[in-house]
C-alpha cells in the first residue's frame, strides 16, 4: 500500500527563529500508571493516576542519578532515560464504574528545534506544563484567532492555556485536527459521532529558560512559552531557549462508543482543561546537545539520527517501574467499581478544582456549567487549507499553524491514498514537507524542488480496521 503525497518541498524559513528539524521519541512501552508523582508528591502517593514512560527508575522520589542508573526505557532510543507522564484517561459508566481508555502506541515525545541556538536540558533538570486544577478557558476566543497573536493573547497565562490539544481523529473523514487547535475535551456525543479513529492529547511545554534554575516552587516559573507558544519570542528573563518538547498520547475512545457514560481524566477533570503533564531529564547533557546539533533530519525519524541506539518496541514493553508497596492494591486500569482511583471527585467547575477525595461516591460533584464563550459541545470547523499530510503508524502528527503575512508556497498537488481517496488541500501559508511516517511514500516536491524524492518505509497497522495518518505544516 503506498500514499502518493505532493507538498511544497521545505519553504524558505517564514518565521524569525523557526526551524524544520525535529525528532519524534517514541515511547510504546508504558512503565508505570500509577498515583505517583516526583515532582508534585515527592516521597508520597500522589492524589491521581498518571501513565508514565520512560526510564524504569521511575518512583515516588527519583533524581537524574537514579534515572540514568535505570537499566531499562520504555522510549526506543535507549540513551533516553529521561521520565515523562501525563494523567491517563478513563471511562466513567452510569454506574459510576470506571476502566482504563486504551492508550494507543504508548506515548510520542517531539523534541523540536525551534530557536537559533537551543540547548539541551542540564542534569537535574525537571518541569511541569499544565495545570491539574483548572476547569475553564475564561476570556479566550474559540476558536483561537490568527496569528500573529498580540495583546491578552500572549499573556503567559493565555500561552499556558493554549498549550493543550485535544485532536479528534477520523482518517476515513477529514484529516485529524490541528496540533492545539481545541484546548478542551469534546463531550462524548461529539466523539462518538466525529473521532472514529479516537483521541489525541497533546502537550506543549515551555521552551523558554531563565538560564540558571533546573527547578522552581510551582515547578513552572523558571520556564515560559514563546509568545506563539511554540514558535515565537522568548519574553525578558527567559531568553535562554531549551530544546522545544511536546508530547502527544492517543486514546482509543471510539472503543465506548454508544455507551452510556463520560470520558474524565484521572485528575477528576471532564473538561480537558486540567490537562498537564511532567518531565524529569535523564539525558546525559552533552550527547542530547550532539543530538541537536547533529540530528537534524526533516523526517523526525530516530533511525534517520547516527548517534542513537534503538530498541525495539516490543523491548520498550518490558521496561516497568517498581510498585510502591502502598499501591499494590489501587485498581487503576479498573473495572473499579469506586470510581476514579485514589477516590478523586469528577469536578465540571468553571471554578477551580479541590481535587478532594470522596470513595463514598463516583458521580459528578458538580453540573456541568461554563462561562466565557467556551462551549460544553465544541463547534470549531476543521481547517485543512493551510496544512499538509505527514503521518505516524499511530495516528501521530505535528501541525504548527501558518502565520499571517508570509510568503505563500506554491499550492501542492491532490492527496492521493488508498485509504481514504482523494481530495485536495491547498496551502495558503509557507509549507513544510516533513515526512514523520512508516508508511510507503512516494514524495513529488514543488517550489524549491530540483527533482523528486522517493522515499519508501513500512507501514505497520495498529488496528486493522484503522486507518493512519497525521498533519505537519508550518
Amino acid at each position: 500500500m503506498k500514499y502518493h503525497l505532493a507538498s511544497g518541498a521545505l519553504a524558505a524559513l517564514s518565521l524569525a527563529g523557526t526551524a524544520n528539524a525535529f525528532w519524534r521519541m517514541p515511547c510504546r512501552g508504558r512503565t508505570a500508571l500509577e498515583r505517583v508523582d516526583p515532582i508534585v508528591d515527592p516521597g508520597k502517593i500522589s492524589s491521581h493516576a498518571h501513565s508514565v514512560q520512560g526510564s524504569g527508575a521511575f518512583a515516588e522520589s527519583v533524581t537524574f542519578d537514579d534515572l540514568r542508573s535505570s537499566n531499562c526505557t520504555s522510549c526506543q532510543v535507549t540513551q533516553d532515560m529521561s521520565a515523562y507522564w501525563v494523567p491517563s484517561l478513563h471511562f466513567m459508566y452510569a454506574n459510576g464504574t470506571t476502566v482504563l481508555v486504551q492508550q494507543d502506541g504508548g506515548m510520542l515525545a517531539y523534541y523540536l528545534l525551534y530557536g537559533d541556538d537551543p540547548k539541551a536540558f542540564p542534569p537535574g533538570f525537571r518541569m511541569l506544563a499544565g495545570d491539574p486544577f483548572q476547569r475553564n478557558f475564561t476570556g479566550l476566543a474559540v476558536p483561537d484567532p490568527a496569528k500573529p497573536w498580540t495583546g491578552k493573547d500572549v499573556t503567559q497565562d493565555a500561552l499556558r492555556l493554549k498549550a493543550l490539544g485535544f485532536n479528534c481523529l477520523h482518517y476515513s473523514v477529514n484529516p485529524p485536527e490541528g496540533t492545539l487547535y481545541r484546548h478542551f475535551l469534546p463531550d462524548k456525543d461529539f466523539l462518538d459521532e466525529n473521532c472514529s479513529d479516537g483521541l489525541r492529547l497533546e502537550l506543549m511545554f515551555p521552551s523558554c529558560w531563565n538560564g540558571k534554575d533546573l527547578d522552581s516552587d510551582d515547578h513552572k516559573s523558571h520556564m515560559a512559552y514563546p509568545d506563539q507558544v511554540i514558535t515565537g519570542d522568548c519574553p525578558s528573563g527567559y531568553e535562554t531557549r531549551l530544546v522545544s518538547l511536546l508530547y502527544e498520547v492517543i486514546w482509543n475512545t471510539q472503543a465506548f462508543k454508544g455507551v452510556d457514560g463520560q470520558f474524565v481524566l484521572s485528575n477528576g477533570d471532564p473538561t480537558g482543561h486540567g490537562y498537564h503533564g511532567d518531565f524529569i531529564t535523564g539525558w546525559d547533557e552533552d550527547f542530547l546537545q550532539s543530538a541537536i546539533n547533529t540530528c537534524t533530519s526533516e523526517s523526525g525519524e530516530i533511525e534517520d539520527c547516527p548517534l542513537f541506539n534503538i530498541q525495539s518496541e516490543a523491548d520498550t514493553q518490558l521496561c516497568k517501574a517498581e510498585v510502591p508497596e502502598a499501591l499494590a492494591d489501587d485498581n487503576c486500569e479498573g473495572p473499579n467499581p469506586t470510581g476514579i482511583c485514589g477516590g478523586v471527585q469528577v469536578q465540571y467547575g468553571p471554578a477551580y478544582a479541590t481535587m478532594g477525595s470522596s470513595n463514598s461516591s463516583a458521580t459528578a460533584t458538580t453540573a456541568p456549567s461554563y462561562t466565557g464563550s467556551t462551549p460544553l459541545v465544541p463547534t470549531l470547523s476543521y481547517q485543512t487549507s493551510q496544512r499538509s499530510f505527514a503521518s505516524d503508524k499511530y495516528g501521530g502528527g505535528v501541525t504548527i499553524e501558518a502565520v499571517t503575512g508570509v510568503t505563500p508556497a506554491p499550492s501542492p498537488t491532490p492527496v492521493t491514498t488508498e485509504l481514504i481517496g482523494t481530495t485536495t488541500f491547498t496551502s495558503a501559508g509557507a509549507v513544510y514537507e516533513v515526512a514523520i511516517e512508516e508508511v510507503d511514500v512516494y514524495v513529488t516536491e514543488t517550489a524549491t524542488a530540483t527533482a523528486a524524492a522517493k522515499h519508501k518505509r513500512h507501514l505497520q497497522r495498529h488496528h486493522a480496521n484503522r486507518r493512519e495518518h497525521g498533519l505537519l505544516a508550518q
